[in-house]
């Protein structure tokens, strides 16, 4: 459900002060925990380091991402891969045919 209008955009307040403090600086990323803010054109340009549960992600804020929510840009979950036995089989015949040296062909 999308916030409503008459409020506005939801924008974590301390981060909102750093912003205005601070100016875009590649070598020092704002760290926050506040995924659940959303982009605002103020923060184009910006690096901020957000946090995924397990370590920090660098993201740097550009204009098509404004709207958006921060953490939107640092996933969660790791994609590991689909499959069991039949998926390694179809793998393994890839890595094979990748492997083996292409036939030559005679003129």
């Amino acid at each position: 459900m999308a916030r409503s209008l008459k409020k506005g955009p939801f924008i974590d307040p301390n981060l909102l002060k750093k912003v205005q403090k601070g100016k875009p600086d590649d070598a020092n990323p704002i760290k926050t925990w506040a995924r659940r803010s959303t982009l605002s054109p103020e923060m184009i340009g910006f690096t901020f380091s957000v946090y995924n549960g397990k370590t920090f992600i660098n993201v740097k804020v550009s204009e098509d991402m404004i709207g958006h929510k921060l953490g939107e840009f640092a996933p969660t979950t790791r994609f590991a891969r689909h499959g069991g036995k039949m998926q390694r089989e179809i793998e393994g015949k890839a890595e094979a045919k990748a492997a083996a040296p292409a036939p030559e062909t005679k003129k």
